[in-house]
This record gives C-alpha cells, sequence and structure tokens, in this order.
C-alpha cells in the first residue's frame, strides 16, 4: 500500500535536509491551492505525486461564489500538464455545484490534459455512480474521511468498494485515511495522511514502532523549542512506515 504524506508544515525544509536521494523514494499528496514555485522540481524527483484539485480548501470557509470554476479548471489542467503530473484528482465539489456539473468539469479536465484524472466517490453520488466509475477508470478514490461523513459504524461498508474497484483493475484511493487499525484489512492500494505535521503544531513525537506510528505527547508544562527540528523527525518517521507499508499492507 501506497502512503502519501500531505501537508505543507515545515516541508520545504525538510525535503531540503533529506537531499534529492532520499525524496525519490517518497510518495507525497500535495494541494494545488497552496501548491508554491520551490515544489515543482520535486514532482519529477519524487517517486509519486498525487495533486488534489483544493476542493476542500473551498468546502471549508471560503467565498464560493468568487470562485471561477471555468479558469479553476483550465489553471489546473496547465499546472497538471507543465509538470507531467500522473495522479492529479478531480473537482470534487458537489455540494457547491452539483454533481452532473462536476462531472462536466472532469471532462473539460481530461481533454484539457488528455489524461484521466481520479474521481473521488461520495456518499451523495449514490452506488451506480461508483459503479461506473470503475469502469472508466483506472484509478478512483473514496472521499469523505477528513470531513467525518464516513462514521465508524459505515467502516464495514469499505471492503465492499475496494472489492469492486479491484474487480475492474481499477486502483482505490482512501482519501485522509489512515486508521492504522483498519490498514491491514482494508485492502486500499494508497491512502493519505497530513498526520507528520500535527506534532510540530502541539508539541508530540511521531514514533514509528515497527508496524504503525504513535504520538508521544509533551510532558504538561513544557513547550517545544524547535518546531522545524520536530517537524524533520516526525516526517523521518512516518516516511519509515510509508516504506514499510509499501512492501507489507
Amino acid at each position: 500500500m501506497r502512503v502519501y504524506l500531505a501537508g505543507d508544515s515545515y516541508l520545504k525544509q525538510t525535503l531540503t535536509r533529506l537531499g534529492n536521494e532520499k525524496v525519490s523514494e517518497l510518495f507525497l499528496l500535495r494541494t494545488f491551492v497552496t501548491n508554491e514555485p520551490w515544489f515543482e522540481p520535486y514532482y519529477k524527483i519524487c517517486k509519486d505525486v498525487i495533486l488534489d484539485s483544493g476542493a476542500f480548501s473551498f468546502m471549508s470557509g471560503k467565498d464560493v461564489s468568487k470562485i471561477n470554476w471555468e479558469e479553476y479548471v483550465e489553471k489546473y489542467a496547465q499546472f497538471v500538464v507543465k509538470n507531467d503530473i500522473k495522479h492529479f484528482i478531480e473537482l470534487d465539489i458537489d455540494a457547491i455545484v452539483g454533481f452532473e456539473e462536476v462531472k462536466r468539469l472532469r471532462k473539460k479536465l481530461e481533454n484539457l490534459t488528455n489524461r484521466q484524472p481520479i474521481p473521488v466517490w461520495h456518499k451523495s453520488r449514490g452506488k451506480e455512480a461508483f459503479l461506473k466509475d470503475v469502469v472508466d477508470y483506472d484509478y478512483i478514490a473514496l472521499g469523505g474521511f477528513a470531513i467525518k461523513n464516513w462514521k465508524r459504524k459505515d467502516y464495514k461498508f469499505i471492503e465492499w468498494f475496494i472489492k469492486e474497484a479491484h474487480k475492474n483493475n481499477t486502483k482505490i484511493h482512501g482519501l485522509g485515511f489512515t486508521n492504522f487499525s483498519m490498514l491491514d484489512t482494508l485492502k486500499f492500494d494508497s491512502v493519505d495522511s497530513s498526520s507528520w505535521t500535527v506534532g510540530s503544531r502541539y508539541g508530540s513525537i511521531s514514533k514509528f514502532d515497527g508496524k504503525k506510528v504513535v504520538n508521544i505527547s509533551k510532558k504538561p508544562g513544557t513547550k517545544c523549542v524547535n518546531q522545524s527540528e520536530l517537524a524533520f523527525h516526525n516526517f523521518n518517521e512516518w516516511s519509515k512506515f510509508q516504506q514499510w507499508a509499501l512492501y507489507n499492507l
């Protein structure tokens, strides 16, 4: 299983310190909205990068009424082509423009890039939309984990989605899913997580224990003296898990 590391907290400093040889082993997830020019060379250096359209940012408080989605798709497509990005996620903005408009924008994105984006299935799309996507696309994603649309009682249904995808030789990504207790039973082809950035914000230390990453909270009354150093350490521990998961999950 590929575990893509997401998040920007001290990422530039971390990748610079690691050096290109180690970076070439990494799987990262980037967001188009926050992407900066300094990262562009890494699209070719990293083992793989999934580019997210940034739709989640717009679902989290931005004034969507001012967004011209036609222009957004065109700029997104230009960026994908310019950086020769293989894996990029559609604009899953169903809650803003409706699913029919999402499909039209998806088709436009396909035409402009001459390659398939990764559709993101949400519960609102219904079962038939998922079954169609696993036939039409080589790589799809399940969304809604980060915003808690999937409750723990619903997790028993995830296996069906994975099996249907694999039945059609389609890869499936768990968007924002890194539930350690279930990663060994739910056979996603890939998942992503920004959990490595949490430590530098709250002062907790990540530690790869050989099968998962555990977080060690700071002692009460203490504070993190060097957040950049802590972020570098935590990223390294998550990258160890990333390499282990690649061959063991």
